[in-house]
């Protein structure tokens, strides 16, 4: 029973995987299509979580009062420069690439970890950074033959906030905050700010054309970010980040089969690279485990 659990707990990642790509797909649509700006986009992609969840709360009769409300700041502000720069990235490059570019956290997590906290690397964490910052070179080379450089190292950026916000994540839930607060904070904090730059920047009417859109984006972002805290909740951890860079393989197959995107052989094996050091750093180190029991 227990397998049988887990097997279909890490299989949600999959459905929330699909979903994250769906989201992206909708977003450069909307964006290259009708010309909706990243802030507005990230707006409509935060305001219906926050809204849902205060709904929830109120209902439950619980509370959003916290007494970590600068961590929940931090991570708010973090997760939001990344939510824009992953939309911005979105609307500029193609879809395989500024969806890979966005999930280089796991680099920038390993040299945080090194760098800011001190921790001491394990080999894992080497062969991971060694081999993410290998893909990072890999799809950085045909941007040096393009026009394309500082788009796509403005979009590679966001992973270094990402990675800031996931290590906030951790801190915060380890201080025992529950998942649906830390994510009420971010999308309120996310939609307020991509409000106030969408209106320097300008809106876009709401038409019919748009609304699907709209609706789309928050909604299998919402319903995104739902399956996979179910499946870390239920699932075996490893499986579940593992298969959560099957994002970069549907946004991949979808840009190339439906968009028409080409896709070089140095950028494939760079987003392989990417993948196959999000899963290396996922593996669990139970030998370490060992050795300190």
């Amino acid at each position: 029973m227990v397998k049988t659990k887990d097997a279909l707990g890490s299989a949600w990642m999959i459905v929330a995987a699909f979903l994250f790509a769906l989201m992206s797909i909708l977003v450069k649509k909307a964006a290259t299509q009708l010309d909706m700006t990243p802030y507005e986009l990230a707006f409509w992609r935060s305001v219906l979580p926050a809204l849902m969840i205060f709904c929830g709360t109120v209902v439950r009769r619980q509370t959003l009062k916290t007494p970590f409300f600068w961590g929940h700041m931090q991570r708010s502000v973090a997760g939001t420069t990344a939510l824009l720069l992953a939309f911005y990235g979105l609307s500029q490059l193609p879809l395989a690439t500024s969806v890979t570019l966005n999930y280089t956290s796991v680099v920038f997590i390993a040299i945080l970890s090194i760098v800011w906290l001190k921790e001491t690397p394990s080999l894992k964490t080497w062969l991971a950074l060694l081999m993410g910052l290998g893909g990072i070179c890999l799809m950085l080379q045909p941007a040096f033959a393009s026009d394309r450089l500082m788009e796509t190292l403005i979009t590679l950026s966001g992973g270094i906030f990402t990675a800031f916000a996931l290590l906030q994540v951790r801190a915060l839930s380890l201080m025992g905050e529950p998942a649906w607060r830390i994510v009420f904070y971010f999308s309120a904090v996310a939609a307020a700010i991509s409000a106030v730059v969408a209106t320097w920047v300008g809106w876009h009417p709401l038409t019919l054309a748009s609304l699907p859109y709209i609706v789309g984006i928050g909604g299998a972002g919402l319903l995104a970010q739902l399956a996979m805290t179910h499946a870390y909740h239920v699932g075996q951890k490893f499986t579940v980040a593992a298969l959560s860079y099957l994002t970069v393989v549907f946004a991949s197959i979808y840009g190339v089969v439906f968009v028409g995107e080409s896709i070089g052989l140095i950028e494939i094996l760079g987003i392989v690279a990417v993948i196959l050091a999000g899963v290396v750093s996922s593996v669990p180190e139970q030998k370490k485990a060992l050795k300190l029991s």
